[in-house]
């Protein structure tokens, strides 16, 4: 199987053992994730999927992030205790990534059940000189760690802008440098807050990736990533502190999956302008909603269409027409050749497509895909 990995620019071969290491970043729990959400886990699900029919045992990890801003803000506005709003959006998360069949993932961790392991990574890049404390703030000092960058290969200006939008706060008068990203901060009075030795308090936004990630796979993952916004500042920061305590490669590939718009306008629960599984799953069954993702390349942007589930539903008319003829193809190996040449989902449909139109027997390919017929 050859990846892109965003860190070195290119298609490379995974390299992995017996064992291939997965991490997912996963939803923070404050709303309904959507089709963007569902999206990227899917991707993972297939190459999950792939990977496990090659003979290899594939762990995957996706947290869950039960605390930062957003869901302490939204729990604030709704009046409820944040772990309540954490278990109702996900229990509606799981029923959804249940319905479009994706595979139960190895682990599911959330950030409040790793604090202490977090409060470690945090001691361990103070105590190697990579962070500094200001008023019981402690920050990241991104200039001692010269690889900052290798992952997003950003520049200066466009990291200040994408910290900026994704809360990281550039302006703030206590950084050393505006690039400089929290490990740790003072907890408001509303907000959960744990002992620490910077003084009582609540982890950030990066540090809880990577002490979940070295604490459930180990010092280098195999494959790693997100939606393709999550590259920086998350994934960037995430191996800078990784990178400066473990004196290791954090993650071999880092597999980035496009955005999806609607109406000309990446989806967002900022904007409003979503689609929920929850709702197309009414509308059609979940099969072609599944089937309707894969559809397309996962490093592409694309935009949702109403007419991407007519075409999926008709499409599993065609391969279910083909179950009784019984005819062998060469079909799986194809599906398997296309998935291993970059994940090219749109390909092993196409590959499905002509056999199906040959009048073979396709059920075996499309269960790879995780499409029961």
């Amino acid at each position: 199987m050859r990846l892109y990995d965003t860190a070195r620019q290119g298609v490379f071969p995974l390299e992995a053992g017996p064992l291939v290491t997965l991490y997912s970043c996963g939803i923070t729990p404050y709303d309904a994730a959507h089709l963007g959400h569902a999206y990227v886990y899917l991707c993972f699900d297939v190459l999950k999927r792939r990977l496990r029919d090659a003979g290899h045992e594939a762990r995957c990890v996706r947290n869950v992030t039960d605390v930062d801003d957003d869901i302490l803000r939204k729990a604030r506005e709704l009046g409820v205790h944040y772990l309540d709003l954490a278990a109702q959006e996900m229990a509606k998360f799981e029923r959804d990534m249940h319905s479009i069949n994706l595979l139960p993932v190895y682990a599911e961790p959330r950030a409040t059940g790793a604090i202490a392991e977090i409060l470690t990574l945090i001691g361990r890049t103070f105590d190697e000189g990579y962070a500094y404390e200001v008023g019981g703030w402690v920050y990241f000092e991104v200039a001692k760690f010269r690889r900052f960058g290798q992952v997003s290969h950003a520049t200066r200006d466009e990291m200040l802008d994408l910290a900026a939008i994704h809360g990281g706060r550039p302006d703030d008068p206590k950084k050393r440098d505006p690039l400089d990203f929290v490990l740790w901060q003072p907890s408001l009075d509303d907000e959960p807050s744990w002992e620490s030795r910077w003084g009582a308090g609540r982890p950030g936004w990066h540090v809880e990736c990577s002490a979940l990630a070295l604490r459930d796979l180990g010092e280098t993952i195999d494959v790693h990533g997100g939606g393709r916004d999550l590259a920086f500042p998350h994934h960037e920061c995430e191996a800078a502190q990784s990178e400066s305590v473990t004196g290791k490669t954090f993650v071999k590939h880092w597999m980035h999956v496009g955005l999806v718009g609607l109406d000309g306008v990446k989806m967002s629960k900022s904007l409003g302008n979503l689609v929920f599984v929850e709702d197309l799953v009414r509308r059609s069954e979940p099969a072609a909603v599944r089937l309707a993702l894969l559809d397309q390349h996962y490093r592409r942007d694309w935009e949702w269409r109403d007419d991407l589930l007519s075409r999926a539903q008709s499409r599993l008319a065609t391969w279910r027409s083909t179950q009784s003829t019984g005819r062998a193809s060469s079909v799986l190996d194809d599906v398997r050749a296309a998935l291993d040449d970059d994940l090219d989902t749109p390909g092993a449909l196409r590959a499905i497509d002509d056999a199906a139109h040959a009048g073979a027997h396709v059920t075996s390919a499309a269960s790879l895909l995780g499409i029961t017929l």
